[in-house]
């Protein structure tokens, strides 16, 4: 696999590898949202010498969370949890950067504090938040005042400086999977009439504002943007996605970003809607986009490297795969068979299906044992 193995300048990053760990949420944080201990043995089993992890959604407010048991950084409790990811991260030689979520919409009263969860429009459907009581139905949403705007991107600047205190090396928005920059973009679930809705540079107002001020903080080289054209997840829809991402694509441009991170519209959550589906976001914004191109959805080493042999991508990221295999770089360069995933622990539990995975050196050593 030469092309997954090459190495590859990402900001002021020189990586040795394209195997970037996806931002999966696992639903192990604290009571305060803070990270746990296993979170920190999590990451550190999976870092690796000139690798890139981006972490799973972290809620840049109190009223941002869809999912309890998922981490935060509003708060600087949560600075020191993080710290120490990101130290056992950069002790094998990898670098880190944390993608920072709003969950919008996708939410319950219980979560946020008993304020109704925002969007850009109320147009209600149906979805799932997680809570004390379990998955419940999502509560009404309510259409946030554009006065209100500047609050939640003040929001997303001082949770970047939270993750620039922690000693991150970078931060990724999370404008993706229905969650709320994503309801801004997409004409589905932005209805407005104001300066951040109607034509696709209004609805692309919100995306831009919060990487501004994620580019005050870090730098544009140390800033990535997630997209997930044509995705269903949080029945999220656009009635002209190929125009809304190309010209969002194109408008990040300006920046100078580390990366763009494209989910492809195969996978939907943790489902492969079409295992014989070719990646068609990437190909399409790579003809947009001037920066590096992360893939993300349902590949394995064989279909990342063809990608990556293609152009149509940079890097590519793993999700699944990466929850049951610690060392998935080494096991995708030598060859060695991945373990398998357990769906039923990806979100919430204990170490079991999340730390108890064995590297492959560790598997033969038992098995010789």
């Amino acid at each position: 696999m030469t092309q997954l193995f090459s190495p590859l300048q990402l900001g002021p990053y020189t990586l040795k590898h394209r195997v970037v760990h996806a931002p999966t949420t696992r639903l192990r944080a604290n009571s305060d949202d803070s990270p746990s201990e296993i979170m920190l043995e999590y990451y550190r089993q999976r870092a690796s010498a000139g690798g890139l992890i981006i972490t799973e959604s972290t809620h840049v407010s109190y009223d941002s969370r869809g999912y309890l048991g998922a981490p935060g950084i509003y708060e600087d409790a949560h600075i020191p949890g993080w710290k120490k990811i990101a130290d056992a991260v950069h002790a094998k030689g990898g670098r880190i950067f944390m993608q920072l979520g709003h969950d919008g919409r996708q939410s319950h009263v219980d979560l946020t504090g008993g304020a109704a969860p925002i969007a850009p429009s109320e147009v209600p459907f149906e979805g799932e938040a997680l809570t004390h009581k379990g998955w419940v139905p999502v509560s009404m949403h309510r259409a946030i005042d554009i006065a209100e705007i500047q609050t939640v991107i003040e929001y997303y600047r001082k949770s970047a400086e939270r993750a620039l205190a922690a000693g991150l090396d970078g931060v990724e928005l999370h404008s993706a999977n229905g969650y709320l920059a994503d309801t801004f973009l997409q004409d589905g679930t932005n209805k407005r009439t104001d300066a951040y809705g109607g034509s696709i540079e209004k609805r692309a107002r919100f995306l831009i504002e919060v990487v501004t001020a994620l580019v005050s903080v870090w730098g544009a080289n140390r800033v990535g943007v997630r997209l997930s054209p044509s995705g269903q997840w949080g029945s999220i829809s656009d009635s002209n996605p190929e125009a809304t991402f190309t010209y969002a694509a194109g408008e990040l441009n300006r920046f100078g970003l580390a990366y763009l991170h494209v989910i492809e519209p195969r996978v939907k959550g943790i489902e492969t809607l079409d295992e014989n589906q070719q990646p068609v976001a990437s190909a399409l914004l790579r003809g947009v986009f001037d920066g590096p191109i992360i893939a993300a959805g349902g590949f394995n080493g064989d279909s990342a490297e063809e990608i990556l042999r293609k152009g149509d991508a940079d890097l590519v990221a793993f999700g699944r795969f990466f929850a049951s295999n610690p060392d998935l770089p080494r096991r995708l360069r030598h060859r060695f068979p991945l373990a398998h995933y357990d769906r039923s622990k990806f979100w919430g539990g204990t170490d079991v299906g999340y730390t108890d995975y064995p590297s492959y050196r560790e598997q033969e050593s038992r098995r010789c044992a």
